[in-house]
């Protein structure tokens, strides 16, 4: 009887541990798919169609899912040092944002995508800074960064991956090159001034040509501006002032009057 009974009990005991492994594979096999991700289901190691979001079921064993994430990405491109076309070391980094635009492409095609395009983008990201001059790339940061994308989008369409954008973050140059740079932009900030210079002067010039033209026109006028000039010197008494009075002053003067009561 207490045979019978030990015998039931291990019996009992391996059927309950089937339903329990029974009833974790039912659990495993319903699978939730948000509306973020794409579930790439496999049968036996093949393709066997792509899942859409919500609540999917595969069979154990026989069938396997990786889900997709099909969100915008951002990958940083770590600084690094590049040699421009005329031989001008620079430090450069970058950032790349893409995303999944096929799921089935980016699991079977590449092993890892998101590594790939970073690796991509970094020898990308060489080659066309390495056929530029220093000038453009300092002056044209949005266009190498098209020409990167254009470069990286073109190699990773095969990949399932869609590349939306690349930013160039931050361009450092050689301390060297810096202050050759900052002595460049003073000369041309002298250079302009002296232009600016020149020119009020040219103007200043011309503005007392026309005035001495209008002085000449009226007898005595130039006489009477150096009487003027010399009041205003007398204001200050620390000032010393020397006269030459010309000889037809009292002529300049007479003839002004009598052109005034004219």
């Amino acid at each position: 009887m207490d045979q019978l009974f030990a015998a039931g009990s291990c019996i009992g005991m391996i059927m309950l541990a089937v339903l329990f492994v029974v009833g974790m594979m039912l659990l495993r096999a319903f699978r939730l798919i948000y509306q973020y991700e794409r579930g790439i289901v496999f049968q036996l190691g093949k393709y066997a169609g792509t899942r859409d979001p919500g609540l999917t079921f595969i069979i154990p064993v026989y069938q396997s899912m990786r889900k997709v994430d099909m969100r915008i990405k951002t990958v940083d491109i770590p600084r690094q040092e590049v040699m421009t076309r005329d031989n001008i070391p620079m430090l450069v980094n970058a950032v790349v944002y893409f995303k999944v635009v096929d799921p089935q492409a980016a699991i079977i095609e590449i092993e890892d995508y998101v590594f790939a395009v970073r690796q991509y983008t970094q020898a990308a990201l060489r080659d066309v800074i390495g056929n530029s001059e220093l000038d453009f790339v300092l002056t044209e940061r949005e266009q190498i960064a098209n020409s990167i994308k254009e470069i990286v989008d073109a190699e990773t369409d095969g990949w399932g991956v869609d590349v939306e954008s690349i930013k160039i973050q931050e361009v450092e140059l050689p301390a060297e090159m810096k202050r050759a740079m900052a002595k460049q932009a003073e000369a041309e900030r002298e250079r302009r001034a002296m232009i600016i210079a020149s020119q009020g002067e040219l103007s200043a010039s011309e503005n007392l040509r026309q005035a001495a033209e209008t002085l000449a026109k009226s007898k005595g006028a130039l006489h009477l501006r150096t009487l003027q000039t010399i009041r205003d010197i007398a204001a200050d008494p620390s000032e010393k002032i020397v006269l030459f009075v010309p000889s037809d002053l009292g002529g300049a003067l007479n003839s002004l009057l009598g052109e005034n009561r004219g």
